[in-house]
């Protein structure tokens, strides 16, 4: 019994771990303090902002406020300097989550129906694709940037999640509890409890004995 409360709080803490460790997911990552964004083999830095309520600081996947928000992606490979980009922002209705995929995107029957927002595939040989959009509501997005291939017919995406009006704690929540209820059982079935009454019932005992000396 001991040995499989031990096992299931082994593999909660580890869980525990991988959900605060990830930083970023899907397309987006931190690579030297700064944001990138992968789509297919090319990257490019990345980051939102929203000059009305934070000016210059930059956001990754939390977005805090629902207001006027800017994304800039600053390419870093030359050859998407030659590829038409779109940019679409969709509610993520189907909880695909942190780890949302293209795969997963796939899967939506009308991708129009769920679509916030959409920036027609342009070219931008400046280097720099910049999107703004007013969000007007709280909640879970997925962002979605499709690059085309120049000269075949191969188109390269990047998927990634992010919040809008502050984190979005997931089943982090639930986690801790499981963790702290298998804790507690672990701690009641190796004896924990008992030892504790016992030290307990000896406090209360030298205590009685002192008193009955004073």
């Amino acid at each position: 019994m001991i040995s499989h409360i031990r096992l299931l709080l082994v593999v909660i803490l580890v869980q525990l771990g991988a959900v605060s460790g990830a930083s970023a997911h899907g397309g987006v990552a931190f690579e030297e303090d700064r944001c990138v964004i992968k789509i297919g083999f090319l990257t490019a830095h990345f980051a939102i902002y929203q000059p009305q309520s934070s000016r210059s600081e930059e956001f990754c996947e939390e977005i805090p406020e629902v207001s006027d928000t800017v994304f800039v992606m600053e390419y870093l490979h030359d050859f998407l300097r030659e590829m038409p980009l779109d940019f679409r922002i969709i509610r993520d209705e189907q909880n695909f989550g942190i780890y949302a995929r293209w795969e997963d995107v796939q899967t939506v029957t009308d991708i129009d129906a769920v679509t916030a927002f959409y920036q027609p595939p342009q070219i931008r040989p400046e280097g720099e694709l910049t999107v703004n959009y007013a969000f007007e509501n709280k909640g879970r997005y997925i962002g979605i940037v499709t690059a085309a291939h120049p000269r075949e017919d191969t188109l390269y995406h990047s998927v990634f999640y992010f919040q809008v009006g502050g984190p979005d704690y997931g089943s982090f929540p639930l986690f801790i509890t499981i963790a702290v209820i298998l804790q507690l059982l672990y701690w009641f079935g190796s004896g924990g409890y008992g030892r504790w009454q016992a030290k307990r019932s000896a406090a209360l005992a030298a205590s009685k004995s002192n008193n009955n000396y004073s």
